[in-house]
């Protein structure tokens, strides 16, 4: 199928994301991206494509109908889950960023961002063992041995192994200063690991060779909370110095959880060392453990984000295509009741609907792909360039996975609302593409977790330095615009947003350097709403002031950039003053509930 009449992505809007706004090839002027070119883009980003839609895509709904299940203790999955992975591992995207002398394929990160896109929007469920994978052998990568490198991350590269994170424990979801798993040191310099995870996905299957748990767990005697976890590789099967896999290592799988939605994914409950034969080796240095897994957590929270944004597209663009065959009513002054009904998509409040969804969906996959771009920009040879790009993924993280899992699922739930009673049967796709969605604003730190790093942390830290790098960008965009009579007032609009979120953060910062912390972060949710709705609307400046200058782009096409533009700053620009007032007053009707009033 070709990607101009796809249903995973607009590809001309995909193009126009990355190379009129992201200008992506610039990044072949850096030494490791040296030997590719949008050639090499454009082609990986094809290839992706083809194999989302032959392998991906057609068992979508097959994998939801037939949950992972137990056949003599072994999870049982549909065979197609591994047919699309082979083809997925074959064409080398499980080492699309790794390096080449490791056999990878050395791309940008937003690259293969883009790439995981088309493979979330066909198969949210399949793509998640993957996507874990890559992640784990990312983390390997950065924090490792050498010989645990190649041990371990070496195998996964070559999609002979599989990975998972193993953080939550039943008594302990999101709270990881809780977990009690255990780490015994032994003379060998290995640990005996004991303990139980919870909600871990891709935690077995027989997908390949062995599965390499990366396992936060406490060495005896840390100290407590957070700064006592260390991170530690627990192979389902014990690998042995030469890297052949051995007997197993006491990792039991204890129980199955069977979901709303993703249900191709299997999700597990795990219980370690449970014959006090089970060993881990750590990684790095004792007590480290958490910062290590936030390289894998904030992989996956971008991750999350971009599947949430995808499940939210593919309802999108079905719902939009539905509208447009879809003959149903006439217009309110039509007067001929024998006249023939007209194409709902006709129909205002339906074009309402579709407007929001296009809204939320481009918007969010441009956030995605700017956030991706600023893991590449940290191979800039200027140093500035690369604390910058830091900066501005660890704030735009937390906004990417909460805003763009919450918006998406609204998404869905106007797909099925165009659809009417239809989108609510299990005939039509987009009743999945809700529930696949649902899980996305809870796990990898729930929206209100997120919510409160970013108002407690992210825009706190080196005095604001990440923020003003936002509205630095915010402000150029501004610049631009201004000389654009039909966009010059929204412009103004978002500089006045500037101002606004940017009072209320000193305001905030102030208070809780008073002792008011607690109150201060009652309403992270508000300061989130506001912050994702302003950047939200200088996405949307970026994309229409962009679209205007480049006349070689589809006159439809512009015109629908433009029009987007004006509607989000007509209906949803003013939640930023709203949410902004929300903080800035320190709104203590939910901090000052009290238990026994609900």
């Amino acid at each position: 199928m070709p990607m101009s009449a796809s249903p995973l992505i607009d590809r001309r809007h995909l193009d126009f994301m990355l190379h009129d706004l992201l200008g992506v090839e610039r990044l072949a002027h850096y030494p490791r991206f040296a030997d590719h070119g949008r050639e090499i883009f454009d082609a990986t980003i094809d290839l992706a494509h083809r194999i989302a839609i032959e392998k991906f895509l057609p068992h979508n709904r097959k994998s939801d109908l037939n949950e992972p299940h137990l056949v003599e203790g072994r999870v049982q999955l549909i065979a197609e889950i591994g047919e699309a992975l082979r083809a997925y591992n074959d064409a080398g995207f499980t080492a699309v960023m790794a390096d080449a002398d490791d056999g990878g394929m050395q791309l940008p990160f937003v690259i293969a961002t883009a790439c995981d896109a088309l493979f979330a929007a066909a198969n949210l469920g399949t793509s998640a063992y993957p996507a874990l994978a890559r992640a784990a052998a990312n983390l390997l990568d950065a924090h490792a041995s050498d010989d645990q490198k190649r041990r371990y991350m070496l195998p996964i590269l070559e999609g002979r192994w599989f990975g998972t994170m193993c953080l939550s424990e039943p008594q302990a979801g999101s709270s990881l200063g809780d977990i009690t798993t255990t780490a015994t040191p032994q003379a060998d310099g290995t640990y005996r690991i004991s303990g139980a995870k919870m909600w871990i996905s891709a935690g077995e299957h027989e997908l390949g060779a062995n599965i390499v748990h990366l396992v936060l767990a406490k060495i005896v005697g840390a100290p407590a909370g957070v700064r006592g976890i260390s991170l530690f590789i627990v192979p389902r099967y014990k690998v042995v110095a030469d890297g052949s896999v051995g007997a197993s290592n006491d990792v039991r799988l204890a129980g199955l959880n069977h979901k709303m939605g993703q249900r191709g994914s299997v999700n597990t409950f795990l219980k370690f060392g449970e014959q006090d034969d089970c060993i881990g080796e750590l990684v790095g240095q004792p007590h480290q453990g958490l910062g290590y897994m936030f390289h894998m957590m904030n992989e996956e929270r971008i991750g999350v984000g971009v599947g949430a944004v995808q499940q939210g597209s593919a309802g999108y663009l079905y719902a939009l295509n539905y509208a447009r065959e879809r003959r149903q009513g006439r217009h309110p002054d039509q007067k001929d009741a024998s006249a023939p009904p007209v194409a709902i998509i006709e129909h205002a409040d339906v074009r309402r609907m579709l407007l929001w969804q296009k809204c939320v969906v481009e918007a969010g996959q441009l956030l995605c792909l700017y956030a991706a771009l600023q893991v590449d920009r940290a191979h800039d040879p200027d140093a500035t360039v690369q604390r910058d790009a830091g900066l501005l993924l660890d704030l735009l993280t937390p906004i990417v996975k909460s805003w763009g899992s919450d918006s998406s699922l609204k998404a869905n739930e106007l797909a099925i609302q165009v659809l009417g009673g239809y989108g609510y049967t299990r005939e039509y796709p987009v009743e999945q593409f809700y529930r696949d969605n649902r899980i996305n604003p809870i796990h990898e730190g729930t929206n209100g977790i997120q919510a409160l790093d970013l108002l407690g942390r992210k825009v706190m830290q080196q005095d604001g330095a990440a923020l003003k790098l936002l509205f630095a960008a915010m402000a150029e965009t501004c610049l631009r615009a201004g000389d654009d009579a039909e966009l010059r007032d929204h412009a103004q609009r978002l500089q006045q947003g500037m101002r606004v979120v940017g009072e209320v953060t000193r305001g905030a910062a102030q208070r809780m350097a008073a002792g008011e912390a607690r109150a201060v972060l009652a309403n992270a949710t508000h300061y989130m709403t506001a912050l994702s709705t302003l950047t939200v609307g200088w996405l949307w400046l970026w994309m229409a002031e962009a679209a205007s200058r480049n006349l070689a782009l589809d006159e439809d096409f512009r015109a629908g950039k433009r029009q987007a533009c004006r509607f989000w700053f007509a209906t949803e620009f003013a939640q930023v003053e709203q949410a902004a007032r929300l903080v800035g007053d320190v709104d203590r009707s939910a901090f000052d509930m009290q238990v026994g009033w609900f």
